[in-house]
């Protein structure tokens, strides 16, 4: 997942532990900057490749969970293009990752890697770094896409896996015809 040599931020490794002791099934990762939804993969098939959409074998979960919050944005659901964000109308204010532009070392391809969490990234608001006084109004425009986002958790299969006995099995491999990613049992 990292490049030889890459280092590895020590709180960066306190989260990878931490995500990998709690089966976390959904997550977001909140930036500024821009008015849009991505997902992943963040980081292209194609390394000399930039804006090339790399989707996972997940690709229309992804963006049910992507346009789950897109779609109850005020600001990324309005169909004007003379915004912050309005390069993303047509695409329903969601993006593949990649398509976007590629990197390494994100927490949503980790998470969809190495965990059974599906993480989205959200870009809350056009400004990289909001002033004090325009926080109110980002957490008013990101309170209810959020909560119709942490919905979304009780979408798909859920349930125990247990054995003849009743006993749940701990790190049970659950695999979906047709989709080539695989997500295992909690403790």
């Amino acid at each position: 997942f990292f490049f030889p040599g890459f280092q590895v931020a020590p709180e960066t490794k306190a989260v990878m532990k931490w995500l990998r002791s709690i089966p976390f099934v959904l997550s977001a990762s909140l930036h500024g900057g821009e008015l849009v939804v991505t997902y992943p993969y963040d980081y292209s098939r194609h390394p000399m490749e930039e804006k090339m959409f790399s989707p996972t074998p997940d690709e229309k979960v992804f963006k049910m969970l992507a346009k789950a919050y897109a779609d109850a944005h005020p600001v990324i659901s309005d169909r004007s293009e003379l915004r912050c964000g309005g390069n993303f109308v047509k695409r329903g204010g969601i993006i593949n990752g990649a398509e976007w532009y590629s990197f390494t070392g994100g927490m949503a391809d980790f998470n969809y890697l190495h965990t059974n969490c599906f993480e989205v990234t959200v870009e809350v608001g056009c400004e990289k770094f909001p002033l004090e006084e325009e926080l109110f109004t980002i957490w008013h425009e990101n309170k209810g896409a959020l909560l119709n986002y942490m919905e979304m958790v009780h979408r798909g299969i859920k349930g125990i896996v247990s054995d003849k006995f009743g006993n749940p099995i701990k790190n049970a491999r659950i695999s979906v015809r047709g989709i080539q990613h695989d997500v295992t049992t909690g403790n």
